[in-house]
């Protein structure tokens, strides 16, 4: 054969090759977006079928600022630990770009930062600007209620499918132990009861898990595993994209640990390991090269992103602050966290693991326990990576065990790292591989055992997930859905939007007002329910009982021991509070509510109130109750036990 032919035929193979390699990732693709598409229309289902209160963050810490943020200071959101807060929204809506730079002033202890309530903001603004004056309110108002949903749906998802993409990372795509991470996460009950939920801890779980699969892995082999074929040249951090991977996953990491700051325990265990190589296998691939292109992404990245975070937070509280200080100086310094409950060193061991791995958790120690050495059934990549995440576990809960205010959604964003470590064992005992099988790419055909025993843990699955998303504290959501009705009932002249104008010198929009009166008064718990979020109309003036926490005392000061909220002042003396401090009888006017809203332990000392022997006997008034609502089979506080109740007063004649 001449030469030119040979040549013909080795620039035809490579061509062959490369069309081969071509198809093969656009095959990988697709499949991958094939799993995005279904893993977000089972986070979209998984949104619409949570329809129960879990805890007061979910809309306190995101959505009323971020409503705030597009209908100004007037549209009556609740904005927490500010200074002069008032809960019945004024007389004009549609408050200017002053107004609304003022009230973030006064919202002046900047504990959280702006990013996440700007993005659900942001889903407001769509939904807002889509939908023009002339159309039927009470269906914006339901497009407004499904807004968040969505957004969070879709962060969801995209926080399963990058765990998901990180097991094909580690044990190979295609691999059985990397599609049941997959199906650990979509099955998870704990999952499907928060994951679609508004939590900061959800979008940085989202952010963790991202910035775990763009994170270089491969820093974690050995020298001998990083050679390329000539066997003389690093491959590490060599080429633009891997070197744009680390740098995302940088920035992911930092707006994680900005946004909550005890993130940053998972990437300081990362680093500790990647640098000191503690309990890892082999020898360090890191050269003088790859160790200068780490430190100077970091000096590029960090900085980005905190300049990113700074200016938003800037533009949003009207002055320079640095949220992640804050929060440590109120929750640390201060230890205002024991304010909000304290608990055992062992919460999260005892508690927190169990309930956020629920069925898996044998899995989950098991795994734990088999990363120590993980050498016999992975890769040495695979088994350091394994290890790794394992310390972060282990450092994360270690340092939040010595905080005492513990909640179990603090150590969410471990779950990535809980579902691939459980994956290959959990793999293993239900199906006829061994643990050094499940990596096989593509997987066999598998073999089922212990049908059983897995049909009965995916049973409950759903019975747990099922209750606790549909059933347990569904009253709290359903009566905003009873009180926005009644308002779009009575007063369906009232149900007007206008955004906060972006110039100061913009006239107020004509023709919205509100009825003189308080609609309702909530006489429960504070933030036992949304607020804006779900009563959606400003017009509608409500009133609620406060606990804001006493910022201006010392840890264990007199003053600290002994103060009061408007919570417990209530409950420990529910009439005279009502003579007191609700309708006292030295005011100007008295503001009686149409509706009032408590749960059903409440209704004797109300009644005694309004009894012609109490205190409120001038006002003429017998409360009728015409709602009310199971509120679950067991709750955290005996203060919200029962039945949640709606009585009307008859103050207002309709």
């Amino acid at each position: 054969m001449s030469p030119k032919k040979v040549l013909e035929k080795k620039a035809s193979s490579t061509n062959d090759n490369l069309n081969q390699d071509m198809n093969v990732a656009a095959l990988v693709s697709r499949r991958a977006r094939e799993v995005l598409s279904v893993i977000f229309a089972v986070r979209f289902a998984n949104s619409l079928c949570v329809r129960t209160f879990f805890q007061p963050d979910e809309y306190f810490q995101v959505l009323e600022p971020a409503w705030q943020l597009v209908y100004g200071e007037n549209s009556g959101a609740w904005l927490t630990w500010v200074r002069r807060y008032r809960i019945t929204c004024s007389l004009r809506i549609g408050s200017r770009w002053k107004a609304l730079l003022i009230a973030r002033q006064e919202w002046r202890h900047a504990l959280r930062s702006s990013i996440h309530p700007t993005v659900f903001a942001f889903g407001y603004f769509i939904v807002d600007s889509f939908w023009t004056s002339h159309n039927v309110p009470t269906i914006k108002a339901k497009w407004l209620l499904m807004a968040p949903k969505v957004l969070q749906a879709a962060f969801a998802a995209l926080s399963d499918w990058y765990t998901w993409k990180l097991a094909e990372k580690l044990y190979g795509p295609r691999s059985a132990a990397a599609w049941s991470v997959l199906v650990m996460a979509l099955i998870n009950p704990w999952q499907w009861y928060t994951a679609t939920r508004t939590f900061s801890n959800c979008f940085e779980t989202m952010l963790t898990a991202m910035a775990l699969y763009y994170w270089p892995w491969e820093l974690l082999g050995t020298e001998s595993a990083q050679k390329s074929e000539s066997g003389d040249s690093p491959v590490l951090l060599n080429s633009p994209k891997q070197v744009n991977s680390f740098r995302l996953s940088l920035l992911l990491a930092t707006f994680a640990v900005l946004l909550r700051p005890t993130n940053v325990f998972i990437w300081v265990a990362v680093c500790t390991l990647m640098l000191t190589r503690f309990t890892l296998s082999g020898s360090s691939p890191l050269d003088g090269r790859v160790l200068f292109i780490l430190f100077r992404e970091a000096l590029i990245c960090g900085p980005i992103a905190l300049g990113i975070s700074l200016a938003c937070d800037r533009q949003y509280f009207g002055e320079w602050k640095f949220p992640p200080f804050s929060w440590l100086y109120f929750n640390v310094t201060k230890d205002l966290a024991k304010f909000y409950g304290q608990n055992d060193w062992h919460y999260y061991l005892s508690q927190g693991i169990p309930l956020l791995c629920t069925t898996i958790t044998p899995f989950v120690l098991q795994g734990l326990i088999k990363s120590l050495d993980a050498e016999s059934a992975f890769s040495v990549t695979a088994s350091n990576t394994l290890k790794t995440l394992s310390f972060i576990i282990f450092t994360t809960i270690s340092t939040l065990s010595l905080v005492s205010h513990k909640e179990i959604r603090f150590i969410q964003p471990l779950l990535p790292a809980l579902h691939i470590l459980a994956a290959p064992y959990a793999t293993s005992f239900f199906t006829t591989l061994p643990v050094s099988g499940v990596t096989a790419c593509p997987a066999p055909a598998l073999g089922w055992k212990r049908k059983p025993l897995l049909a009965a843990i995916l049973l409950v699955n759903i019975v747990i997930g099922g209750y606790l998303s549909w059933f347990h504290a569904a009253a709290p959501i359903q009566v905003m859905s009873f009180l926005r009705g009644e308002f779009e009932r009575v007063h369906p002249e009232y149900l007007k939007f206008a955004r906060a104008s972006l110039n100061a010198t913009a006239p107020l929009e004509d023709g919205i007002n509100q009825p003189q009166e308080l609609f309702a008064l909530f006489l429960t718990p504070c933030h036992a329910t949304p607020w804006r979020s779900h009563l959606i109309y400003p017009a509608l003036s409500a009133r609620a009982l406060t606990c804001e926490p006493p910022l201006d005392t010392d840890p264990n000061s007199l003053q600290r021991t002994e103060y009061q909220d408007e919570t417990r002042r209530f409950y420990a003396d529910p009439v005279g509070f009502l003579a007191k401090d609700i309708w006292p009888r030295a005011a100007p006017g008295e503001h009686m509510a149409r509706y009032i809203v408590g749960f059903e332990g409440i209704e004797t000392p109300l009644r005694m109130y309004f009894d012609s022997d109490g205190p409120g006997a001038r006002h003429q008034i017998q409360p009728r109750e015409v709602w009310s609502a199971w509120n679950g089979l067991f709750t955290d506080d005996e203060r919200k036990s029962g039945r949640l109740v709606v009585w009307e007063t008859g103050f207002y004649n309709d």
